[in-house]
């Protein structure tokens, strides 16, 4: 089983890795959109009725198996089995929700104001909200974190969660101990943390290693809604591009 889900993940982040080399191409050479480059699907802006770019396996949303066809929208509940992943768009919003993973959108139609990562693992890129719009929150079983505009990973199991803000602004609250908050502003995976259900030398929130994503995994999912990463392809990921 072990060698299965490694098979699985080696084959999936092949595919993104050349899907994000494809769209870098693209982006420096016009006449690289005529090439086919036989390396899977290029990620480009989906249609305002689709919400799926990929999915492998089992996965339902609101109880029923999806679909190349389902349409997300912000208060449905996406679950995924073993061995399955769904790559998606809800309006401005675009994730990764690995295998065994449980989700609960929180919004209405295609506006998210929240996610419950109730179990699992999810690599999320967010819109701005403007100045009208409810403050978009992320919450695991141990935190919650108000997100701004911001691409983050993040990881819910019983005793702990793991949050690395890729970039942008997040603000972590530890549930067990809400006075324990930290600030993050991060250009590219500068401060992950683990939050913890029980304290560790008194501290709830602390330093983490980056691990489980990748930076082409995030210029997919901002492609999927019409962004660029603020990761560089080209210069290798050192210095976010100016300008986002």
């Amino acid at each position: 089983m072990a060698n299965h889900q490694n098979k699985t993940r080696r084959a999936f982040l092949n595919a993104v890795y050349h899907s994000g080399l494809a769209l870098a191409l693209m982006r420096f050479s016009p006449a690289a959109m005529a090439v086919n480059f036989g390396l899977g699907q290029v990620p480009k802006k989906l249609a305002d009725n689709k919400s799926i770019f990929e999915l492998q396996g089992t996965v339902t949303v609101n109880g029923e198996k999806a679909n190349m066809n389902t349409f997300i929208k912000a208060d449905a509940k996406v679950v995924t089995n073993s061995n399955s992943y769904i790559i998606f768009k809800v309006g401005q919003d675009a994730h990764i929700l690995r295998e065994n993973s449980t989700l609960q959108l929180e919004g209405s139609n295609v506006l998210e104001s929240g996610l419950h990562l109730l179990s699992g693992k999810i690599l999320s890129v967010f819109g701005q909200r403007d100045a009208q719009q409810k403050k978009h929150t992320l919450r695991t079983s141990t935190a919650t974190i108000g997100i701004r505009g911001t691409g983050v990973y993040a990881e819910s199991d019983n005793d702990k969660s793991y949050l690395c803000t890729c970039y942008g602004h997040t603000q972590i609250k530890a549930n067990a101990q809400p006075d324990q908050t930290e600030n993050i502003v991060s250009e590219h995976h500068d401060a992950p943390r683990f939050i913890l259900k029980d304290p560790e030398n008194k501290q709830l929130i602390i330093p983490a290693p980056v691990f489980n994503h990748t930076d082409e995994e995030l210029i997919l999912i901002e492609a999927l809604v019409g962004r660029e990463s603020p990761i560089s392809v080209i210069q290798s990921y050192q210095t976010p591009r100016r300008g986002y």
